[in-house]
């Protein structure tokens, strides 16, 4: 897990240098630097590409090695964000909620995956998920965990029969039903 750790660091890193690189007042040094990180991720996409093409020739123990480097938390997020990963979206998310299928059902509940667009995953919680008061906790802690692992490129998971988590009164703050009551 150290690996992972110094991979999201390192990951983390580029985007701080990405975003500074688009805050430079000169358009000519930031579309030079911009042009730059295209090309050398071009040019780190054909060799990926070229590896996996390679390594598929080896044939079965080739595919099974490709099969693991699909699962692998680093290299599957990198195989992404170069869209050169084994298992198209929709299977993935597919295995992810399968993933945590077992845990929902413990609890009486469900997941369906409605669809995805422009990075967001629509899903259904059904059962004693739906409308449920710990809905929000399971989605957040169970069900996105396993769809960000899978599919980096989601942006937002939204749930129909998810119950909003409640938010703190405001300081100070007295319900007038309190007030009423006071009365």
């Amino acid at each position: 897990m150290a690996e992972n750790k110094e991979f999201q660091q390192q990951a983390e890193r580029i985007n701080e240098l990405v975003r500074k690189v688009n805050e430079l007042p000169d358009k000519n040094a930031r579309a030079v630097a911009l042009e730059l990180l295209q090309q050398v991720m071009n040019l780190h996409a054909s060799v990926l590409d070229h590896l996996l093409d390679l390594t598929s020739q080896a044939g079965d123990p080739g595919l099974a090695l490709i099969e693991k480097f699909a699962h692998d938390p680093m290299i599957s997020g990198l195989l992404v964000l170069y869209d050169l990963h084994p298992e198209d979206l929709e299977t993935r998310l597919a295995n992810a909620l399968e993933k945590v299928r077992p845990y929902l059902n413990s609890h009486g509940g469900d997941v369906e995956l409605i669809g995805f667009r422009d990075g967001v995953v629509s899903l259904r919680l059904k059962g004693s998920c739906n409308g449920c008061a710990g809905s929000t906790a399971t989605l957040k802690t169970a069900v996105e965990q396993a769809i960000y692992e899978a599919a980096p490129e989601v942006a937002t998971v939204i749930a129909e029969g998810a119950t909003p988590e409640p938010q703190p009164a405001a300081a100070g703050f007295i319900p007038l039903a309190k007030l009423q009551g006071a009365a």
